[in-house]
């Protein structure tokens, strides 16, 4: 059974939240991506809140900016500092004051914050399980180095423009719906198609995208506007002009990363060399699955968690 509330932190942001299993247990939690909602997580909520799964106390926060959360209008509030200290937070009142979750386990801008949040803090979290979601010394490295990456990230050229939002709502959020069938390519010219057609969007699934997106668009836009790692372009050097020192590139919790093959705008190419930055890494591809991989084959990532969870008791 799913619980939904409101967990406000002390810094003025307020969270809703999508939970289940008894508190007071080991917590996991999840964080979604764009352009979605807490809702995605829903069936590995209740999977690892059963016994027999763990009885893990599942919590996944909206993050701010998405459907019932605060989303503050401004771009600077969504640099990655902003997004950690809600995560810092959530996790004081979820998991208690000095207590670590069980995992952190994120897909997309959630994998984003969560590999901030691992570096920066990790003693909040005993294992991290990354889902699609580039390193950020990798995604720099291929957006600097890779002429296929940076065709790959276009969109998120078209997702900084001022009139974004307004394109992105237009026509019953067509252009949102090709992100899951398409991957974006109408909004990126020249990047890499994918099959039209996404089975588990069933009508149910699409209303409660609908309900975050009708919530407001903004704050997802604003992610991009305020991270600079996206390809370089006239007059924006983006990426071309960040440099990351080795001290926030490296991860020191036990880590797994579930890479979908198919992923076209993150290619496999992302999980190249994190060894060097991730030391206690376990990575594991999957063919024939894409960037929705949560989506698409959802006992299958809940079964690569549940291995990696059952390893830290042999640690």
């Amino acid at each position: 059974m799913i619980e939904t509330y409101e967990r406000a932190l002390p810094h003025g942001i307020t969270l809703g939240c999508r939970a289940s299993g008894a508190p007071g247990r080991p917590v996991l939690l999840f964080l979604h991506g764009f352009p979605e909602g807490a809702f995605v997580w829903d069936a590995l909520l209740e999977h690892f809140a059963d016994p027999a799964h763990g009885g893990y106390r599942c919590v996944a926060p909206n993050l701010r900016g998405f459907g019932p959360s605060s989303a503050p209008a401004e771009p600077g509030a969504y640099r990655a500092r902003y997004l950690v200290q809600d995560l810092v937070a959530l996790i004081a009142l979820e998991a208690g004051p000095g207590q670590p979750l069980a995992a952190l386990v994120a897909h997309d801008w959630g994998g984003a914050v969560a590999w901030n949040l691992a570096n920066q803090h990790p003693a909040l979290q005993q294992q991290l399980a990354i889902i699609n979601s580039p390193h950020p010394g990798a995604f720099l490295r291929e957006l600097q180095c890779n002429p296929a990456q940076q065709a790959a990230s276009a969109y998120m050229n078209f997702l900084i423009r001022p009139d974004a939002e307004a394109l992105l709502a237009a026509d019953d959020f067509r252009r949102l719906w090709e992100f899951f069938t398409n991957m974006g390519a109408e909004a990126a010219p020249g990047a890499p198609g994918a099959p039209d057609g996404a089975g588990w969007l069933t009508p149910a699934v699409k209303e409660q995208y609908r309900e975050v997106w009708r919530a407001g668009l903004t704050g997802g836009c604003n992610y991009y506007r305020a991270s600079p790692l996206r390809p370089p372009r006239e007059g924006d050097p983006a990426a071309a002009a960040i440099t990351l020192p080795e001290s926030m590139l490296r991860i020191e919790v036990p880590t797994l990363v579930i890479w979908a093959e198919d992923d076209i705008a993150l290619p496999p190419s992302l999980t190249d060399g994190l060894e060097q930055w991730v030391p206690q890494l376990e990575l594991r591809r999957v063919p024939r699955a894409t960037h929705w991989i949560v989506h698409e084959q959802p006992a299958l990532v809940a079964r690569l968690l549940q291995g990696f969870l059952l390893k830290k008791d042999s640690r």
